[in-house]
């Protein structure tokens, strides 16, 4: 019992001496340590009677307990002191915010703005047929516009028209949407498309672009006039803008025109082709085209961007470059 004693006075006064974590880790050690004194006392009970042996095993678990709760008491005044050597008043490092990407701006942005005009929203495969990428679009193998499109094929040993490629536009989206529909309606197509083409300030070979497509049965080109007016006068909201149309060709359509846009005290810039669809296209999605008629045009997001936000070269947007992200 003596010897109990004279470890418990012995451990507290070391113990209020203590300066630091690593002597408090020394002396746990060297009294409750598995060979520690407390330790070796607590061992050395099974050698005592057995009424000796409670009285002795009762006063050592509660001397134990003891040095544990005083040598943890000082663990935690330690921790708190430490905290002393953090500057608080020192301005943290600042969160970095990520960034929207700016052709993802930009389709959001044109999502909007025809939801607003009643327009619905249509996504499609980016593998296609031949079938739906040319044939159906009034573009057959014979057909010499087809050189204007530089395809990636796929070799999976597919014939005819079942042939599958990386689409080079989002009309064969259109196709698919009217064998599945019946007038009247207005969708656009927003999508990844593909060109094997050489790459440039202006070029990609893979870039985005959204189509839209508007029938019914007295669908006209003043509809097309209101429509794309009121989409590019929101899109360049507080902007003043001039438009041209001019006839122009595209086998899809006819008769078709492209339409530029000037901005004040600015260039004339080319932005879209359009024109109303073509007789063979609504027949090759089961129309009966003296019954029907409309209006479709593709648009460039790329092409968007850079003018929106002044992007001098479309490979940007697909350099991966967070400085070039973070301006937007």
């Amino acid at each position: 019992m003596a010897d109990l004693i004279d470890i418990e006075k012995k451990a507290l006064k070391e113990l209020q001496e203590v300066k630091n974590k690593d002597n408090l880790e020394s002396l746990r050690i060297k009294y409750l340590g598995r060979k520690g004194e407390l330790t070796l006392v607590l061992r050395s009970l099974k050698d005592l009677p057995e009424g000796e042996r409670k009285k002795m095993g009762a006063k050592a678990n509660q001397v134990k307990e003891k040095l544990q709760q005083a040598i943890d008491e000082k663990f935690l005044e330690f921790g708190q002191e430490s905290k002393i050597d953090i500057d608080i008043t020192r301005p943290g490092h600042k969160a970095k915010r990520g960034r929207i990407h700016p052709l993802t701006l930009v389709e959001r942005d044109i999502r909007r703005i025809f939801l607003s005009l009643n327009f619905s929203v249509i996504e499609g495969p980016e593998l296609e047929t031949e079938f739906y990428n040319f044939d159906a679009l009034n573009l057959p193998d014979w057909h010499p516009a087809r050189e204007a499109w530089d395809t990636y094929w796929i070799k999976d040993g597919k014939k005819d028209k079942d042939k599958l490629l990386l689409r080079t536009h989002t009309s064969p989206v259109q196709v698919r949407f009217m064998e599945q529909h019946k007038p009247p309606f207005q969708i656009i197509v927003p999508g990844r498309v593909f060109r094997y083409e050489a790459t440039d300030a202006t070029h990609e070979d893979d870039f985005y672009q959204f189509e839209g497509l508007m029938v019914g049965k007295d669908i006209n080109m003043a509809h097309f006039k209101y429509v794309i007016t009121k989409f590019f006068e929101e899109f360049f909201k507080g902007q003043e803008i001039e438009f041209r149309f001019r006839p122009s060709y595209f086998p899809f359509v006819e008769p078709g025109i492209e339409v530029d846009v000037r901005f004040k005290g600015g260039e004339w810039l080319e932005m879209l082709g359009a024109g109303m669809v073509h007789p063979h296209v609504f027949e090759a999605a089961h129309y009966n085209p003296r019954e029907y008629q409309g209006f479709a045009f593709g648009v460039g997001i790329d092409r968007l961007a850079m003018i929106k936000y002044k992007i001098p070269d479309v490979r940007l947007s697909y350099s991966g470059d967070l400085r070039f992200i973070n301006q937007f």
